[in-house]
């Protein structure tokens, strides 16, 4: 059966046909997720068909506020919520850290029955964590089409200016009313684009782990972040316009990705070693006490920078590889630890250390893996052939007015550089840079991002 996607008459997300058998234990999302034009007056409506309560604290920044939590306020005020906001005040945009998680914490009350974020990335994944402490359901109200966390079960946070993630639960009702994110600055917009660009990697990465190490690849969760991102490369220009069709199919395309995630439970089909670029940047420039990039643009140049590898190997002669060579060459448990050590600092590398574990492989292993990757070579030749025109990517990027280089950014060519020849340490999950590592192919592949050794 295949994957269907439309509304019901209360613009309510609709998704059938998510049953297969490829072997992952699959949840059916009974979120509520709407998605049309003039929705926030129904908002009241939709708390009391899940029988949230009255009793919430509304969470929203200054800029949120106005956009969009003034009128999800008054509507909830005047249909006799009682409401408490927590406005988050900065001199700049806020970030999802201690110290946001900690004021909304102490807006909650003993009659507190839930959380209604307004805002994108940074208000939602503040109220999820607070959800997932408090064990609070939460409403999310989004106010652009920026990223793909609105539907997430996992918040990446910032811990004394470490970027951390934390499970927490996905929203009880996620509300996207098209007028209010057609609203969103056209730099939010692309941001949005560029996150959405990013699964086609993630989804090239997740088959190629398949092959190599047989893990478990979701078909159904393939084909819905597929079609979501085919259809908004054939729309760029409706979203460049940011018209009702064109912001409708961004912001389905970010929230199906995030569906996926909780069907099968984890990040696979939505994000790779694109991520892992976007995440070290995160950290690098937020420990230069600057604000980190935007999440969605950041993924989206750091799609356009590894995805010349791909085509690139595509291309490769495993045959040719020199497997006493590649042993010869293996670093140490010790030498690993201090790569980390220099690349994601102390605390963050252990961090990523302790989590990874299975980052240590044996010869043994590593040598299985090189084998498998010959053998199966054709196989993954094809899903990288499968990959749509390097090209086409570039000029929907481009026709958006999308930055396209780190440097546009702020983050500098030693920042950018490095993140290339980390990006396969930042978790164990399977990516084509592993596989160019664990063949001794990377440090070639990566001599237009050079590093002090």
């Amino acid at each position: 059966m295949a994957v269907k996607v439309g509304y019901d008459s209360d613009s309510r997300l609709i998704i059938s046909g998510i049953e297969c058998d490829c072997g992952s234990e699959h949840s059916s999302p009974d979120q509520d997720i709407y998605v049309g034009t003039g929705l926030i007056k129904n908002l009241p409506a939709y708390i009391k068909k899940r029988g949230l309560g009255t009793h919430c604290v509304l969470v929203a920044d200054k800029n949120t506020y106005e956009v969009a939590g003034r009128e999800v306020e008054k509507t909830l005020r005047d249909a006799g919520f009682d409401v408490i906001l927590c406005k988050l005040m900065r001199e700049k945009d806020v970030d999802p850290d201690e110290t946001s998680v900690g004021e909304v914490l102490l807006s909650i009350q003993p009659e507190t029955e839930f959380l209604v974020a307004v805002g994108s990335g940074s208000i939602t994944d503040t109220c999820r964590v607070n959800a997932a402490r408090t064990k609070m359901p939460f409403v999310s109200v989004g106010t652009a089409p920026s990223m793909d966390g609105y539907t997430s079960v996992v918040a990446p946070l910032l811990l004394r200016g470490l970027k951390i993630h934390r499970n927490g639960p996905c929203p009880e009702i996620i509300l996207c009313d098209i007028d209010v994110l057609r609203t969103a600055p056209m730099e939010l917009v692309a941001a949005g684009v560029g996150d959405v660009l990013g699964k086609y990697i993630a989804k090239a990465d997740w088959l190629i782990g398949s092959i190599i190490n047989d893990e478990v690849y979701c078909p159904v969760c393939g084909e819905i972040v597929t079609d979501a991102v085919n259809k908004l490369v054939d729309n760029v220009s409706e979203i460049k316009t940011r018209s009702e069709k064109g912001i409708k199919i961004l912001i389905e395309g970010l929230l199906l990705a995030g569906v996926t995630i909780m069907i099968v439970g984890h990040t696979r089909a939505v994000a790779s070693v694109e991520h892992n670029v976007a995440h070290y940047w995160d950290m690098k420039v937020l420990e230069q006490g600057r604000r980190a990039p935007s999440h969605g643009a950041s993924v989206g140049i750091g799609t356009l920078m590894v995805w010349p590898l791909f085509e690139r190997f595509a291309k490769e002669d495993l045959s040719k590889l020199d497997l006493n060579k590649i042993k010869a060459n293996r670093i140490t448990r010790e030498e690993r630890i201090d790569w980390m050590h220099r690349t994601y600092g102390i605390e963050g590398g252990d961090t990523i250390m302790s989590e990874n574990e299975g980052d240590f492989l044996t010869w043994e292993e590593q040598k299985r893996r090189i084998r498998r990757a010959q053998e199966r070579f054709e196989d993954i030749k094809a899903v990288i052939n499968d990959l749509p025109p390097y090209e086409k990517i570039v000029a929907a990027m481009k026709e958006l007015g999308a930055p396209m280089e780190a440097k546009d950014l702020g983050v500098s060519d030693e920042i950018r550089n490095m993140s290339m020849h980390c990006a396969k340490d930042y978790r164990t999950r399977y990516t084509l840079f592993k596989t160019l590592d664990e063949c001794g192919l990377l440090d070639e592949y990566l001599k237009d991002y050079p590093i002090e050794k």
